[in-house]
């Protein structure tokens, strides 16, 4: 039985579509139609829009779990929690962590990603071990070590093909062939936790890399002779840049600078969420570090660094409308389509079109989320 949801605007994938109808059936998107007929039962947004579910491809935790505890029941809670946030598929992100715990995760999720249900798993991201100290944030540098191909390759076997993405420092070991490697399993290479200089990213990226983590944080800044991290985050060609929008992480003005200098369709929205997120302020833990959690920011408790956030990627994206850094349009593609676009799982999420799930979310104007809808059944409302 099809279903028709009329809305102001549905955002697609290049285009919006002004008061027209998105129609699902049996959980698919079939058309995206200006007209339907009189004599059909509508699902009236008509003061909303209606855009692709969020995906979240960088977040370690949420609702007191973190994908660390290697927890079938936490990934669930997790999952399950994503809606509220308007996140329909995602990609659960380790720690730097030992060997044998990052392979644990991989199998966990490889062998149960199917019964975990929830918002989507479309993969897994490595953040880390093959980081430098000068820039550790919350990684913890006991487990920081040069790049190994062996481990890689028993982490994508074990995650039966799900590890989609990692994040190195361009400045360890034996990068080029790594990455190269990487690219060959499918493996997006991101770039993060580094004191590279310009020529260092420069020549990652010429190996394969792709993508920068978690731009302007954890990373060497800019300097107008040595560029560093962050000036290859905001120049080199075809790459992605992460930007963690809640406020505390990045100033509006840079968050601007990064879109202006990247482009909108190369800027992905990420949360870097962990396991206090949904949780409100109070005591929390990041791997083996405690935080303290105020006044929405996370902060190690012994040095008051950042620890990741607790941002939901609904209000990075109302964030980066009310900053005027982006229109709602470009900033719902920054949550979407973008970051699908980035680990190569454009062809099963990140955009509303024929044949897709009908994962979709109902917004106000200002990006404020209204409805989350997953496989065109409502999964949460505000």
């Amino acid at each position: 039985m099809k279903q028709f949801y009329a809305a102001k605007e549905i955002i697609l994938e290049d285009s919006v579509v002004y008061d027209g109808f998105l129609v699902v059936e049996d959980g698919k998107i079939v058309d995206i139609a200006k007209s339907v007929p009189s004599d059909v039962e509508v699902i009236d947004y008509g003061d909303y829009v209606i855009a692709p579910g969020y995906v979240d491809t960088h977040i370690h935790g949420l609702m007191s779990h973190d994908v660390m505890d290697i927890s079938l029941e936490g990934m669930k809670v997790m999952s399950n929690g994503l809606y509220q946030a308007g996140v329909t598929s995602w990609l659960p992100t380790t720690l730097t962590d030992s060997f044998e715990n990052l392979n644990a995760v991989c199998q966990l999720i490889g062998e149960h990603h199917d019964e975990i249900g929830g918002a989507k798993i479309q993969g897994i991201f490595f953040e880390g071990p093959a980081f430098t100290e000068e820039h550790k944030g919350a990684q913890n540098p006991k487990y920081m070590e040069d790049p190994s191909i062996d481990h890689l390759r028993q982490w994508h076997e074990s995650s039966k093909g799900l590890l989609k993405k990692i994040a190195i420092a361009p400045e360890r070991e034996n990068v080029a062939d790594y990455i190269q490697f990487a690219n060959t399993m499918g493996i997006h290479v991101t770039l993060g936790h580094s004191n590279a200089t310009y020529a260092d990213a420069e020549r990652a990226v010429a190996a394969g890399a792709d993508g920068f983590c978690h731009t302007y944080n954890g990373m060497s800044g800019l300097h107008h002779r040595e560029p560093g991290m962050v000036g290859a985050a905001l120049s080199l060609d075809d790459v992605w840049a992460e930007l963690i929008c809640d406020g505390h992480h990045v100033h509006p003005a840079a968050a601007k600078v990064a879109v202006r200098a990247r482009g909108v369709d190369r800027v992905v929205l990420v949360t870097d969420s962990m396991r206090a997120g949904g949780m409100g302020d109070g005591e929390s833990k990041l791997g083996e570090f405690d935080v303290i959690v105020k006044d929405g920011a996370a902060r190690l408790k012994d040095s008051g660094s950042l620890a990741g956030s607790v941002l939901e990627l609904k209000n990075a994206v109302k964030n980066v409308v009310s900053w005027g850094v982006a229109s709602l349009e470009d900033a719902v593609r920054m949550a979407s389509l973008n970051p699908a676009k980035s680990v190569g799982i454009d062809d099963v999420c990140g955009k509303l079109h024929q044949g897709y799930a009908a994962d979709f979310n109902i917004l106000t104007d200002e990006g404020v989320l209204v409805a989350t809808y997953q496989d065109g059944e409502k999964k949460y409302e505000a």
